[in-house]
């Protein structure tokens, strides 16, 4: 391999490590996840501001239509994350993690209409491996459960996820990713505001500590570093590969929470690293 395409898989595959925290924290932090998910986007937009006025990045939006977009996708990554922390809650950090992560497949077939490129027939199938490594790691469907109810939220937030990943893709040959993700920020944080009055958040000391590691952390820096890995590869390549997110997840589960996996766990997470290594190879340039 070329030492930049090393040096870009590195990055990617730290964010994976840092974005999969979300997991763990998820389940840690006691409140609901609308003021979790609030208190997660005011705490990054400070992050991110610093980040920002430090490397003097550019804030300036070219356009009312890259406003609109930038827009659109706050929305999209906000619904995401509260509807990933409702599958967390309810069905745990593997199930949770695992069901959010079919956004792969959504993601490859998805992407032609986007960009208007043909679909390309290695993602598919890795995409469907992807999909058996997850049925290994589901246990059964049952809907009287809140496993299964966690499963269901885990799918609905991968479309969000999916969605707002190929917007975000148009936007980084322009702007830089921390731009992005400190608007995204900001608009999650003004439209989440009101959940103050539905719902009761008083966090605890462990909560601060959980929602400073996923402002910093998770966010801040694993997300930026997320979306500034959109320039090296397409987004069928990055969603792919970005399923190596719940062995890191289920790891960390098992390292702070004690929640350790069965036979069908390993058996689909290794079918999930097989494809980031088939991926990492062939998306060489």
């Amino acid at each position: 391999m070329k030492t930049s395409h090393i040096k870009h898989l590195t990055e990617l595959n730290f964010a994976m490590m840092l974005i999969s925290t979300s997991g763990v924290l998820g389940r840690y932090i006691s409140m609901p996840p609308p003021i979790t998910i609030w208190w997660r986007s005011a705490f990054a937009v400070l992050c991110l501001a610093i980040f920002i006025w430090y490397k003097k990045i550019n804030l300036k939006i070219g356009s009312k239509r890259d406003l609109r977009t930038i827009i659109i996708s706050g929305f999209l990554m906000g619904t995401h994350w509260i509807t990933y922390f409702y599958a967390l809650k309810l069905s745990g950090v593997a199930i949770g993690m695992l069901a959010m992560f079919t956004y792969p497949i959504i993601t490859v077939f998805l992407e032609p209409l986007f960009f208007k490129t043909r679909l390309n027939l290695n993602h598919v199938f890795l995409g469907i491996l992807v999909l058996v490594g997850i049925y290994f790691l589901t246990p059964e469907f049952d809907l009287g459960n809140n496993v299964t109810l966690g499963i269901l939220s885990g799918i609905i937030s991968a479309v969000f996820y999916a969605i707002r990943n190929i917007l975000m893709k148009k936007k980084t040959a322009s702007y830089h990713g921390s731009m992005l993700m400190f608007y995204q920020m900001i608009i999650i944080t003004i439209v989440l505001w009101p959940v103050f009055f539905v719902f009761e958040g008083n966090p605890s000391t462990n909560d601060w500590l959980g929602l400073g590691a996923l402002a910093l952390l998770t966010t801040a820096v694993g997300h930026t570093l997320f979306v500034l890995s959109m320039k090296n590869f397409s987004i069928g390549t990055i969603s792919i590969m970005s399923s190596i997110q719940p062995i890191y997840g289920i790891l960390f589960g098992m390292l702070f929470l004690s929640e350790i996996p069965g036979l069908k766990t390993v058996i689909g997470g290794v079918l999930i690293i097989a494809t980031v290594v088939i991926e990492s190879f062939a998306s060489r340039k």
